[in-house]
């Protein structure tokens, strides 16, 4: 399958008074799988159809592989979408609706019985060929569909939520079948989704947008452990974000103050007299007894959730939300405790 890599330059798109991407500037690399995140109405959508040619940028550029694409009609840019609602044709056969795309584009009966055939052995469903969309469960329409946007081989491939129909546990295994069958046939890929569990799981890269700009871009991994602002640090997982107070500045770090804590913390950023940081739940280590350094706090609330406890703690740092992996000695309401932090899990925001 053909990989392209997709650009945009400067885009804007507005509808009427409403901005819904604001002169954004991003890349999606070939043969990759980028995801757009972010809450409703952040822009991802407009951008995923702009790509797709299904809305027109205001301004800018949209590039495929370098050529210009902005002003071509959805069916000359060799993309294919998989929507949310699935969009099959009721009245068809599985088979007929993964050849649709192909007898459009008049390949001969023999090769496109074939190609869909062998697309659909892809997706896991050799043998269905003929029956109907309402024979199929949710998450065997959803593979119908990808099977139907895959068998054109495009240069791009986009998914607009297509889990958010399915439960909890069918959606864990069709983003894995999404990702196995990008990864094996190597086509460029963008997702869109508001759910962050969903973007770590199976990206090579997330764009977190926000209000029609990019808040941040990066690995999973860099957004989770290294989130530039608090819009990033609490959309990508739970985050604690406290004040903290200077005590000193270094040429590329900062002696801070958390309550009755001192760190040292990486920064080259300029900063005043106090920043806000994050703090994972699950990076603070909770204590029955006192530490030296560490933050005297008492237990709020305490809820089991099978493979861990989470914690509320009232401290001089505020309130502060604590997920703990020992289930067996565990932390009552209103006992005391003291929280320790490694400095290295400690990240300065931006604002």
């Amino acid at each position: 399958m053909k990989k392209a890599e997709v650009k945009f330059e400067n885009i804007t798109k507005k509808f009427n008074e409403t901005t819904a991407v604001d002169n954004v500037s991003c890349k999606f690399e070939a043969g990759t799988l980028t995801t757009l995140l972010g809450p409703s109405g952040c822009g991802k959508t407009t951008s995923l159809r702009i790509i797709a040619g299904l809305e027109r940028a205001t301004s800018g550029k949209i590039l495929v592989d370098d050529e210009d694409v902005t002003l071509l009609p959805a069916t000359d840019r060799d993309v294919s979408m998989v929507f949310q609602s699935y969009a099959l044709f009721p009245h068809m056969s599985v088979i007929e609706n993964v050849s649709y795309g192909l007898k459009m584009v008049n390949v001969n009966k023999e090769e496109y019985i074939q190609k869909s055939l062998e697309t659909l052995k892809l997706v896991n469903l050799e043998g269905y060929e003929n029956r109907m969309p309402s024979e199929l469960s949710g998450g065997q329409q959803q593979r119908v569909a990808v099977a139907r946007a895959i068998v054109l081989e495009p240069k791009v491939l986009l998914f607009d939520e297509p889990l958010s129909n399915l439960d909890a546990k069918l959606r864990r295994q069709v983003r894995e079948d999404i990702r196995e069958i990008q990864q094996k046939l190597g086509v460029t890929t963008i997702y869109v989704t508001h759910d962050q569990e969903e973007a770590l799981a199976i990206s090579d890269k997330v764009i977190v947008m926000n209000n029609a700009v990019i808040a941040q871009e990066g690995s999973p991994k860099d957004l989770y452990n290294f989130p530039k602002n608090k819009f990033v640090a609490n959309f990508i997982g739970d985050a604690n974000v406290v004040k903290a107070e200077i005590l000193n500045k270094q040429s590329n770090s900062y002696e801070l103050k958390i309550a009755e804590m001192k760190i040292k913390v990486q920064s080259d950023k300029n900063f005043e007299k106090t920043v806000s940081v994050a703090l994972r739940p699950e990076k603070i280590l909770i204590y029955k007894d006192k530490k030296e350094n560490s933050i005297y706090a008492t237990v709020n609330n305490a809820s089991f959730v099978g493979s861990s406890y989470q914690y509320i703690l009232n401290s001089d740092a505020g309130k502060l939300f604590v997920v703990s992996g020992e289930t067996n000695d565990i932390f009552k309401v209103g006992e005391e405790v003291f929280l320790s932090i490694n400095e290295e899990e400690v990240k300065i925001l931006n604002d």
